[in-house]
């Protein structure tokens, strides 16, 4: 039985959205406001993802101590790293820290090592979770500058990121329908379903894998490596992602078009640092896909 409306899993979901909405929208008044905090108190507040599983399982369980342990000791134990990495590494040139914190959450993601722990249609909490973890150990906690992580649209992130999507799409088509990845079919969704597809694939999909890849990723590694490598191993880092997609065995078509697609999408990110540019780019093709071509 899905309890998805009971005040108890409402109250999960405002605990665990809280964070990214107001580093979305007040990230300087945020982060202005928790370095007030003892740094004892600083590096421990994110263990309130424990008490998000601990309400999503008491409505739905089984609830797990161990489970409970690792929600309770993970986001802490990035923003411990965080703190260390911010601490060495103030000139933000990018600290072995960083790289560990990006790669555990990468895999726990990746291999869906964690979603074993939540009720099968709730698993979405997880994915936030893991979200909220890297956005209070890189923004709050490193202090991170050009991740741009800001969700108030401007008309220029519009221009930037349908400008790539159509360089993008002339490529990944004939490519996409050569390999046989790509279907098409003739069909007219109405404005609403148009619509209601890309604002759910930019929620749910697209702004996790836009600040994991471009914000945190590619920021990074522009510091060390320059603009266009960063910009090809992010997007090889990217296209790797979706090896298992759709498919039992190595995806290699799938990994070839979202590489490609990754090119694009950094290329909207790295123009002005803004997250909400490659999302538009990426929710816009993955709209297209689904509604046309999957």
């Amino acid at each position: 039985m899905m309890h998805t409306w009971s005040p108890t899993l409402v109250a999960a979901a405002v605990i665990a959205l809280t964070l990214p909405l107001a580093l979305a929208f007040a990230e300087r008044w945020l982060v202005a406001s928790l370095e007030r905090l003892p740094l004892r108190g600083l590096l421990v507040l994110p263990a309130s993802a424990g008490l998000v599983y601990w309400l999503v399982v008491l409505v739905d369980g089984p609830f797990r101590l161990g489970w409970l342990a690792v929600y309770l000791g993970l986001p802490v134990a990035v923003a411990v790293l965080s703190w260390e990495a911010r601490r060495c590494d103030p000139a933000q040139r990018g600290n072995w820290r960083d790289f560990v914190i990006l790669l555990l959450l990468g895999l726990i993601v990746e291999f869906r090592l964690f979603e074993v722990a939540w009720p099968r249609h709730l698993g979405g909490f997880n994915r936030l979770l893991l979200l909220d973890c890297g956005l209070y150990g890189f923004l709050v906690i490193r202090r991170l500058d050009n991740v741009g992580f800001h969700l108030v649209p401007r008309l220029k992130d519009f221009k930037i990121g349908l400008r790539e999507l159509a360089f993008y799409a002339p490529i990944a088509g004939p490519l996409g329908l050569g390999l046989g990845f790509l279907h098409a079919h003739a069909e007219l969704p109405s404005l609403q379903r148009i619509a209601g597809a890309w604002i759910s694939i930019f929620v749910f999909v697209v702004l996790v894998e836009e600040t994991y890849f471009r914000g945190w990723w590619q920021n990074l590694l522009e510091r060390h490596l320059g603009r266009n490598w960063s910009l090809a191993i992010t997007a090889v880092l990217f296209g790797l992602s979706h090896f298992n997609k759709g498919a039992t065995h190595f995806n290699w078509r799938y990994v070839l078009l979202a590489t490609l697609a990754g090119l694009f999408y950094g290329r909207a990110w790295r123009e002005e640092h803004r997250i909400m540019a490659s999302a538009i780019t990426h929710a816009s093709v993955d709209t297209i896909w689904l509604l046309w071509f999957r």
